[in-house]
């Protein structure tokens, strides 16, 4: 078995500073929320023991992005790369685009694929101010993605922005609508609208859903994922913990625990995610 983890946040440099790790009491709320304890390495912010986690997991590689100026907290690209250069093969870098300023976007774009990342996320919906994932303002980064063939990945659902309107489907279903070559990732699958995210990707075959923690825990939901999974999303279906929320070695067990049908579990698990970020 392989696994390509498609959310993991890793205990090193400023990602420590992220609300996740910074504030331990609200992640082991969360996590515990979802019938699960914090990770060793968690509590110990040891990046030996997250990797020792992920190969009892199976896990080949773990995708990290970044995020700046939100209310959880900052980490540069620059970290993003100081990552993926410490410990070669094991993680895979998405740049973290801001998304106000359209032509420092655009820069940024450029720079970070020239340096090996592999697709850019943007959280509109956490940015100060907050902008829907919609906005006009957002469109000239939409197309320069687009026409580059950069997946881009949403932060599209919980706590996606100041109140739930910011993960509704709509928003993405428009930017999926408008720009049908853009490969786009639901990251935390646009929970909890699952119905509603579900109906726009089989209208939408340039949409991806990754639920991640919101698989988890017994959440409305989850049999809706796990039968799409099975279903029309079969390749468009991507695993992912949200590790540290989710520890990684048990977010695969608990994942291998769903009625997957053997012929998707290779393709959800690892496939899917080497194709879109273009793995050999």
């Amino acid at each position: 078995m392989r696994v390509i983890d498609f959310r993991l946040r890793p205990p090193f440099g400023a990602f420590r500073d992220l609300i996740v790790f910074c504030d331990s009491a609200r992640t082991a709320r969360l996590s515990r929320g979802l019938g699960f304890d914090l990770a060793p390495s968690v509590q110990a912010r040891s990046m030996d023991l997250l990797l020792s986690e992920m190969d009892a997991g199976s896990v080949k590689c773990g995708v990290i992005t970044g995020r700046t100026d939100t209310v959880f907290g900052s980490v540069g690209n620059n970290v993003i790369e100081q990552v993926v250069a410490a410990y070669p093969g094991k993680f895979i870098g998405v740049a973290y685009i801001g998304p106000h300023n359209r032509k420092v976007a655009i820069e940024e774009i450029e720079r970070a694929m020239a340096s090996g990342f592999k697709g850019v996320v943007i959280e509109p919906g956490l940015a100060q101010p907050p902008m829907y994932l919609d906005d006009g303002r957002l469109y000239p980064i939409y197309a320069h993605l687009e026409d580059r063939k950069i997946p881009l990945v949403f932060m599209a659902g919980g706590n996606a922005g100041p109140d739930t309107t910011y993960s509704s489907p709509e928003h993405i279903d428009r930017v999926a609508r408008d720009f049908p070559d853009l490969t786009i990732v639901s990251a935390h699958g646009n929970w909890p609208w699952v119905s509603q995210i579900i109906h726009i990707c089989y209208r939408r075959p340039n949409v991806y859903l990754s639920p991640d923690m919101y698989l988890f825990g017994g959440l409305p939901g989850a049999s809706d994922y796990i039968n799409a999974a099975n279903g029309f999303m079969a390749d468009r279906f991507l695993f992912g913990s949200a590790y540290p929320v989710v520890p990684v070695d048990q977010a695969v067990r608990e994942f291998l625990k769903f009625p997957l049908k053997d012929a998707v579990i290779d393709r959800v698990l690892y496939a899917n995610a080497a194709r879109l970020l273009g793995l050999d």
